[in-house]
């Protein structure tokens, strides 16, 4: 690995830096919410078709999914870096204004150097992080089964690698019963009853439940009246576990309280169940690649403590299939999914950092091109640290 070709890729990126700040606050200024990322889709298309990609669009049946691919000078491995652009109802709370940013910003880096290099850069657009599944999505269409490495960046209060997250799903629950007037209960059939009966069963389930299972919900509609029995109320939870098999475990104790409900009261129940985010694994080889570079430029990236909170994305999905990172970069003090945070992501700073996190991932991304050990170490550590799940097991369709 030559200086000259780092010198290449961090030159180019300081180039285009006011046009990745224009392109943070333009994503900052028009917050799409899952699969509604029109603005965005096109904006990140142009900018990358305009630096050499070739974009596809429409991907995985997603109006709002892309790939732009730029290929090196002869056949080798696949990296993919990967873009988030979906707001939040408070819009940009989570930083993905920030993650396109530095994804595009690294995939113009490492595509000045490309020429140079045997194989291919794939800037993957995933829609519909924040509840939506998009990543899920392409993981049962099959997209990432041509990709080697994949990699993108997080915007958080703290600089972190190898932190996990962990494996999640939503259940809407609807139950319906029999309205009768409230003197007369006997001859109506409660929905409500049913959905507090599903609260009481998980609340006295959790001393059951796999460790660091975890399980959170709320009642979407209780009824219309307090003089009537309710013939409709429905409910939704969050379920978590540590990896897939335990929150498999979780989810089975739902349907038991679901069963228990409807032979209780006589009621009957619909489940819209959503996608299944698996838990993370974070390649070693990889993140202490892209620390070494962060470092570099003045950063202080440090380790997850054992007891640490984690949430869930569906990039862990990614993790399952081919080895993965998402650092997490400093951009402030506040916790994400705030309106405090929503402010921080257009900022000066944050956009400085961005920048900062675009050329560790386009360093990062030319380190694995031009050393076959260490191509070799990433994925022996793949092999051995992550788990194989049946397509069943993680709501794939079984026919592809």
């Amino acid at each position: 690995m030559s200086n000259a070709m780092y010198e290449s890729i961090v030159r180019k990126i300081d180039s285009v830096q006011e046009e990745l700040g224009a392109l943070a606050l333009a994503l900052h200024e028009h917050p799409e919410l899952s699969f509604q990322e029109h603005f965005a889709c096109q904006t990140l298309s142009d900018i990358l078709e305009k630096h050499g990609y070739q974009v596809k669009k429409n991907v995985a049946g997603m109006e709002t999914a892309f790939i732009g691919e730029m290929r090196g000078k002869a056949d080798g491995p696949t990296v993919a870096i990967l873009a988030e652009y979906d707001a939040l109802p408070m819009g940009h709370a989570c930083g993905h204004n920030l993650i396109a940013t530095m994804s595009v910003g690294a995939a113009i880096g490492i595509g000045e150097v490309l020429k140079d290099l045997c194989g291919r850069v794939l800037v993957v657009g995933t829609p519909a992080e924040e509840g939506g599944g998009g990543k899920v999505i392409m993981c049962d269409a099959g997209v990432f089964k041509d990709v080697d490495f994949a990699m993108m960046i997080h915007p958080h209060k703290r600089n972190l690698i190898q932190r996990g997250g962990l494996a999640v799903k939503h259940l809407k629950i609807e139950y319906f019963g029999k309205p009768a007037h409230g003197t007369r209960p006997e001859e109506g059939i409660n929905a409500l009853n049913a959905v507090i009966h599903t609260f009481n069963f998980m609340d006295a389930q959790r001393a059951l439940l796999p460790f660091k299972s975890n399980v959170n919900g709320y009642i979407i509609d209780g009824g219309k009246a307090s003089n009537i029995i309710p013939e409709y109320a429905s409910c939704e939870f969050c379920i978590r576990g540590d990896i897939v098999k335990d929150l498999l475990v979780v989810e089975k104790a739902m349907y038991r309280a679901i069963d228990t409900a409807n032979l209780l009261f006589g009621t009957t129940s619909k489940v819209e169940a959503g996608l299944m985010y698996t838990e993370r694994y974070s390649n070693r080889a990889m993140d202490e690649t892209y620390k070494k570079h962060m470092e570099s430029m003045g950063e202080v990236v440090e380790y997850p403590e054992p007891n640490m909170k984690y949430g869930s994305s569906d990039i862990g999905n990614v993790s399952l299939e081919v080895p993965t990172i998402q650092p997490y970069l400093k951009i402030g003090s506040c916790d994400t999914h705030t309106h405090e945070f929503a402010e921080l992501t257009k900022s000066q700073h944050a956009i400085d950092q961005a920048v900062k996190g675009a050329k560790a991932l386009a360093l990062t991304a030319c380190d694995i091109f031009t050393s076959p050990e260490l191509q070799k170490q990433i994925k022996e550590e793949f092999k051995e640290k992550v788990p194989f799940y049946t397509r069943e097991q993680l709501g794939y369709h079984t026919e592809a």
